[in-house]
Formats: C-alpha cells, structure tokens, sequence
C-alpha cells in the first residue's frame, strides 16, 4: 500500500512540476530531476493551452532539495523560450545558491532569461542542435515612454548580463555585443548561438547529452563526498 502511494505522489509529482527524484542509479547517488521547459510564468498565468513553468512550484521544490539529507545532487533538463524576467533571475539565483552538485542540460533551446538559468548551474551541458538567444530586455503590455523607464530597462539588462558573466566564461562586454547584434534575428536584434557556438563563446561548459550530464553530476557527487570525509 505504501509503495502504491509512493508510486502515485510520484506521477502526480512529475505531472504538476515536471521534478522526479532519481534513486534507482547504480551509484546509489539520489537525484532530483527538474524540467523548465515552455514559458517561464511570473505573477500573471501565461494562456491556458501554453506549456509553462511556474516559480512557486520551484522554489520550495529548490528549498528542499538544499535542505534534504537524502537529496545530493540536482540535474535540470531545459527547453524553454524565456519569459517573465524578474520569475526567471530568482529560480536562477535560488539554485546558483544550492551548495549541493548541479548540472544543467539544455534540449531544445533555453532562450532570453533561460540562459541565467542554463548558466546558474555548477556545471552546463548543451545537445548539439540546441540553442540559445540573447537579446535585449523587452517590454509587453503598457509602456510608459519616459526616461525613468529606460532607465530601469538598462539596469535590468545589466542585472542579467552581470549574473550571465558571473557563472559563465563569457564576458559581460561580449554578451553586450550580441545581445545588440543587428545581423542575425529576422525580427529582433541579438545572437542566436548553437550548441557548439555556445561552448565556444563560453556561455555553456559542454556540448554532451543525458548521459553526459549524469555521468558529471555523479562525478561531482562523489568528489563531495570525498572531501567530506576529509575532516
């Protein structure tokens, strides 16, 4: 009975978050697993037939994997095209902040602020057809067409692009330079990178795949616990 309900929070679980917990590895290594995939939802809900990921299912998720004693490392799958900016910097800073192993892959593309979260993990991985765009900070909705708002644009930009340089091998005046790139986008200034061309710019650590990026994290996995065991 117990295993029944196990199995059913599971599903439920992967159903409503997208998170599963891996622990059935022959490392014996238990693993968190979280999908960002669609839009990334803020304080307003994106349309109902949207894919969407939600940051207040997240950050409790993220809280407990930190404080979890069972819990050692986070894999996150990626595959989405941005969305609310202010949703998306705090889900990046929150696991930029985990003292545990993390290792993100971006799938099919992790776009505008999917690439602070790409980046926010210890170590990134990027399959060989995704991509990623960087682009300029852009406005839905009303806008106010004063100089106080360009004003908090530009230092939202620079919010992102400092935390963009901070956890990555790029540098802020690089991602300047293709965030305002006039040649590549059809309808849209900015750079769209592919899988190799992202490790190359030193946005993302790796190109690899799944097993790629679990094999990582139970590398680092272990090497925690062996400077653990140090003291």
């Amino acid at each position: 009975m117990e295993e029944i309900e196990k199995k059913e929070q599971r599903q439920s679980e992967m159903k409503e978050t997208g998170s599963a917990d891996l622990d059935g590895n022959k490392n014996h290594h238990k693993i968190k697993l979280l999908t960002i995939i669609g839009e990334i939802e803020g304080h307003e809900s994106v349309s109902g037939s949207a894919k969407s990921t939600k940051y207040e299912h997240l950050l409790p998720m993220l809280a407990e994997v930190e404080d979890s004693d069972e819990i050692e490392g986070l894999l996150i799958l990626l595959h989405t095209l941005g969305g609310d900016v202010e949703a998306g910097l705090s889900i990046a800073e929150m696991i930029a902040s985990l003292s545990k192993p993390t290792v993100s892959l971006v799938l099919g593309g992790s776009h505008s602020i999917g690439g602070p979260l790409a980046v926010s993990a210890k170590y990134s991985f990027i399959v060989p057809s995704g991509t990623m765009i960087i682009h300029p900070v852009r406005s839905s909705g009303m806008f106010i067409g004063v100089e106080q708002s360009l004003r908090n644009m530009i230092r939202t930009q620079d919010r992102i692009t400092r935390f963009l340089a901070k956890h990555s091998k790029i540098s802020k005046e690089r991602l300047e330079e293709l965030m305002l790139n006039q040649t590549e986008l059809v309808k849209d200034v900015g750079t769209l990178l592919e899988g190799r061309e992202a490790v190359q710019e030193g946005l993302i650590d790796e190109v690899g795949g799944m097993s790629d990026a679990l094999r990582k994290l139970h590398e680092m996995i272990e090497g925690r616990a062996g400077i653990s065991n140090e003291f």
